[in-house]
């Protein structure tokens, strides 16, 4: 059981942990709150944005891309600007990003959903050399985006179908191949695939929303192990520290009743322990 968790106010929906290699510190957001949050060396920043905020890539050790609402946005860390890189569903006000992950090629992917989950309101997309192209519509609730290794596969999910697949990948330039394929199907266990991401063995570690689990799955998708977590909606993991061998988990505390949070009152914090497998530095956004 994972029980250590940084010394934090709880998140409503804490999601898109980004370990920055060069600063070696934390972000991650409160999607309900429009937050985003910087750990580093027992200290903790916060910056509000005028809407929902839930994911972020790299693009040097001063800025990030971050995906909004509304924009896919370069912000300076130090100065607090806020440059719109290009508009991401502006003309949709019933959608918002969701998960999202630098490629290796130094492109961006990020999901969209409905701001109640409608079914099949969203999208997920890739923002590459300055363009935004649409690669998947019809996705409710996107999450898991991550890479292989190999720079061969990309895999996605749409977490209310239950099922996280994998998508062949152009190993020159990173645009998909073909149709996606089915890796883990996990339907018969009622699990929920929440986000994702890809260790240096080229294995998956799944946050399994509303199940208390991280889960580590092979290349070939059968299960390796499960790490427990004490709150019930974990989100996503992110491989951080030094040496990339912690694992940082976020979580959410939405929609629990006052009962609930007696249960789990961890619900909504950034969780983190030490493995014995190593993470990789995430890609760097080029812009």
């Amino acid at each position: 059981m994972i029980t250590e968790f940084l010394p934090i106010e709880p998140c409503s929906l804490g999601e898109g942990p980004l370990w920055h290699p060069g600063l070696e510190s934390l972000f991650w957001f409160d999607i309900n709150s429009h937050k985003m949050f910087n750990w580093k060396n027992g200290i903790l920043k916060t910056w509000t944005f005028s809407e929902p905020v839930s994911a972020a890539g790299w693009i040097d050790d001063d800025h990030l891309i971050i995906a909004s609402a509304s924009a896919l946005i370069k912000f300076s860390i130090s100065k607090d600007t806020r440059e719109t890189l290009i508009d991401l569903e502006a003309d949709m006000p019933h959608t918002r990003s969701n998960d999202g992950r630098a490629d290796p090629w130094g492109g961006f992917w990020i999901g969209t959903m409905g701001l109640k989950a409608e079914q099949g309101a969203g999208s997920i997309y890739r923002f590459h050399q300055g363009q935004l192209k649409k690669l998947h519509k019809g996705i409710t609730i996107p999450n898991s985006i991550c890479f292989s290794p190999d720079r061969k596969f990309v895999y996605f999910t749409d977490t209310s179908q239950k099922k996280i697949l994998k998508q062949d990948l152009d190993q020159l330039t990173g645009w998909p191949l073909n149709e996606p394929s089915i890796l883990i199907n996990l339907k018969a266990q009622g699990l929920h695939p929440d986000g994702s991401i890809c260790d240096s063995q080229g294995y998956i570690w799944n946050a399994q929303y509303g199940a208390s689990r991280v889960a580590r799955y092979s290349p070939e998708g059968w299960l390796d192990r499960v790490e427990e977590v004490p709150v019930s909606q974990v989100t996503c993991p992110s491989l951080g520290g030094k040496f990339f061998d912690t694992l940082y988990i976020t979580s959410a505390s939405q929609g629990l009743s006052n009962n609930d949070l007696k249960t789990e009152p961890m619900a909504g914090k950034v969780f983190h322990f030490k493995t014995d497998i190593a993470g990789l530095a995430e890609y760097q956004v080029k812009i």
